[in-house]
């Protein structure tokens, strides 16, 4: 017992400290994805509203007009392209990226929404989603290297505080409390 508690402490120590940064990338990622509901956690979004006078109507829409049109957002250098939709009603606007600028030529409203990425939380987000094989690969050992983790933890400590003693009690409650949850919650 006292080899597979050294064993234990020396695997628990070592691959914990290799994967402290995948550790650290899933808990951001997870808090955030836990809370997609009141926030998105990939993307910072920008809405800036004004009224234009500039006549902007199919039949007199240029690209000198969308990019003067573009200057007052500082954006005329991040344009793409346009179109009419809803029969000409609104004027879109395309920028690089995500982001993209509406206007109704009849009433001279103009709505910009820029879209920019979370600084952090987009990077951690889209290694959660698993991008590639490759990541996939290494996700899934690190999900064995955790199995691992929570394995040796219950041979590190013995007596009182062991998993005999009151290390016991935190293991039950930590099976007992997710299957509460998906009995009653779910």
């Amino acid at each position: 017992m006292k080899k597979l508690r050294k064993w234990s402490r020396i695997l628990h120590r070592d691959i914990g400290f290799f994967f402290v940064g995948a550790t650290i990338i899933y808990g951001i990622s997870g808090i955030a994805l836990n809370h997609m509901k009141d926030w998105d956690p990939n993307y910072i979004v920008d809405i800036k509203k004004f009224t234009t006078d500039e006549v902007l109507s199919q039949e007199h829409i240029t690209k000198e007009k969308i990019l003067n049109l573009l200057e007052k957002f500082d954006a005329e250098d991040q344009y793409k392209s346009y179109n009419f939709v809803e029969g000409g009603e609104i004027l879109r606007i395309y920028l690089i990226g995500r982001s993209s600028v509406t206007v109704r030529p009849s009433t001279g409203e103009v709505m910009a929404e820029f879209v920019n990425k979370r600084p952090i939380f987009y990077e951690s987000n889209y290694l959660h989603y698993n991008p590639n094989r490759w990541w996939t690969w290494f996700s899934d050992i690190f999900a064995g290297a955790l199995i691992l983790f929570a394995i040796t933890s219950l041979f590190m400590v013995r007596g009182k505080k062991g998993a005999w003693g009151r290390g016991g009690i935190y293991i039950v409650l930590g099976i007992i409390i997710p299957i509460l949850f998906l009995i009653f919650l779910s």
